[in-house]
């Protein structure tokens, strides 16, 4: 099997799942290989598990036998080791428990779509989420949005809290259409405290139902989970995100949904995108695609590739990115609108155009970026302008051209104060940081006050998420030792011995940990 395609070396965590998934393999099939082919009977799922996650990279003894049992150059890992060595690299930081658990149940979901043990999953109820409102209060004398969650009205034109008692399917189908439509004019931190509350009231429901009825209201969970994890992650809440969308996904696979479960893993593959993760992005964008592309909708498909382009610009990988963005142009050409699920109504012509040109400004293609991202600007969603606003702001800073970059990033930040979505604040600060280099020029001067004066505005994550245990930075550990301590030194297949090491984990910023402890997304920001 050819390696993956790659404009640089790659991480061998993410290396050795996109080899193994490749296959269809699971940790414990791949444990199992590697111990027949070596005469080592101890290795097991959760060294794999160690090396997919970064917690450790594998010698030159195991280096030697993956290569074998995967059919690849050995020279390929032992220069993606030597790479992650040197990075220092170390899980994501934002989520950690929560991104592993979704990238575990990801990989059983495509070797056994069918497993029994997602029907009983269900049953448990989801997480409480953020809470709802608009996060952290504003300065003094700046009047605060009011939160829409009890004793207070919702925000003008939310459905209704539904009414405890049993659920009727069609009617939650119709408020969930309602929230979604809301949600193109809203922000999450508003709109995901309501959208838990929902969760959580269908998933009740599910577990005390008749087996017939229970059936009927899977779908509606799974695609309920889903609007929650997006409201999580715009609201800035990226864990309780994580664990919506493994709730969604759960609910999926129990249903027999393999297109909505699909959809649940592009999802997350953006969040991780957005914070910084692009190699666990594009484990789950292609995991996705690969599980449901046969039975997906052209729109479907459109999508999901486009969450493996963007994954892999981001990660350094130009040319799969250009091999993605051109099956999903070939996908989008053969959507026909009556056969489109409902909950892709807004993957239209200019967002897929602006999607494209997102991933050409990574790609670093500005001058056909700037005509594919003003196709979705004045679209009357905030969000939209908010974000796509900055990726063609950075792509006229790519050209040179300082003063548009300035007119288009001052609008989009208007938009972003009207958006209510701290997710989209986020990619306006890529846009600050590209234009400091000519802050002493008069229109970047006039951005900066008026982001000064918008600042007290400008919405919040918000505050009182459930915090993920695992969200600390490692330790470093020295770089020598055997497999195990006590163990000698093995000899691989062609005579050299090795040791698995942890990795150095990197402390930038004169070694202060370089995560935030707010949540929030790193630079990159979508709307739907």
């Amino acid at each position: 099997m050819p390696p993956p395609e790659s404009s640089g070396p790659p991480l061998i965590g993410p290396l050795i799942a996109q080899l193994r998934l490749a296959r269809r393999w699971s940790q414990p099939r791949l444990a199992a290989e590697l111990c027949a082919v070596s005469d080592v009977p101890t290795l097991g799922r959760h060294e794999i598990s160690r090396w997919e996650r970064q917690l450790r990279v594998p010698g030159d003894f195991w280096l030697g036998w993956l290569a074998v049992v995967l059919a690849v150059p050995v020279a390929l890992l032992v220069e993606a080791a030597t790479r992650t060595r040197s990075l220092g690299t170390a899980p994501a930081v934002v989520g950690a428990r929560s991104r592993s658990a979704l990238l575990a149940l990801a990989q059983r979901w495509l070797l056994d779509p069918g497993d029994p043990s997602f029907a009983a999953a269900t049953g448990w109820l989801p997480p409480t989420g953020p809470p709802t409102g608009a996060g952290a209060a504003p300065p003094t004398g700046v009047p605060a949005l009011p939160p829409a969650g009890a004793g207070q009205p919702p925000p003008t034109g939310v459905p209704a809290l539904p009414p405890t008692g049993p659920v009727d399917r069609s009617a939650e189908v119709i408020r969930l259409a309602e929230l979604r439509r809301l949600d193109d004019l809203s922000g999450g931190a508003e709109l995901s405290g309501i959208g838990f509350s929902w969760l959580r009231r269908v998933a009740r429901a599910s577990s005390e139902a008749t087996p017939v009825d229970r059936r009927r209201l899977l779908p509606v969970l799974a695609e309920t989970a889903q609007l929650c994890g997006w409201l999580a992650a715009d609201a800035g809440a990226p864990t309780d995100a994580l664990e919506a969308y493994r709730f969604g996904l759960r609910a999926a696979g129990a249903a027999g949904d393999p297109a909505l479960a699909g959809h649940l893993l592009g999802s997350a593959s953006h969040l991780l995108a957005s914070v910084g993760d692009p190699h666990g992005a594009l484990v789950l964008a292609r995991t996705g695609y690969a599980g449901c592309h046969t039975v997906a909708s052209p729109r479907l498909r459109a999508l999901l590739l486009h969450r493996i382009a963007l994954a892999a610009a981001l990660g350094g990988r130009h040319q799969p990115a250009r091999c993605a963005l051109a099956a999903a142009q070939r996908a989008a050409d053969r959507v026909e609108e009556d056969r489109e699920p409902p909950w892709l109504y807004w993957v239209d012509g200019p967002e897929l155009a602006a999607m494209t040109g997102r991933a050409l400004v990574v790609l670093r293609r500005p001058r056909r970026a700037v005509a594919l991202l003003g196709v979705g600007q004045g679209s009357g969603r905030p969000r939209s302008g908010a974000v796509y606003g900055g990726w063609l702001a950075r792509a006229h800073l790519q050209l040179g051209e300082v003063e548009q970059a300035c007119a288009v990033a001052d609008d989009a930040l208007l938009d972003a104060v009207r958006a209510g979505s701290p997710r989209a604040v986020t990619q306006l600060t890529a846009v600050r940081r590209g234009l400091a280099p000519h802050r002493h020029r008069q229109p970047v001067r006039r951005h900066l006050a008026l982001v000064a004066a918008a600042g007290p505005y400008l919405p919040r994550p918000v505050t009182g998420s459930r915090p993920d245990p695992t969200d600390r930075t490692a330790p470093p550990v020295g770089n020598g030792g055997a497999d195990r301590p006590g163990t000698p030194a093995r000899r691989g297949p062609g005579g050299r011995t090795g040791s698995s090491v942890r990795p150095v984990v990197g402390r930038p910023n004169g070694g202060r940990a370089a995560r935030r402890t707010d949540g929030r997304a790193a630079t990159h920001s979508e709307t739907g």
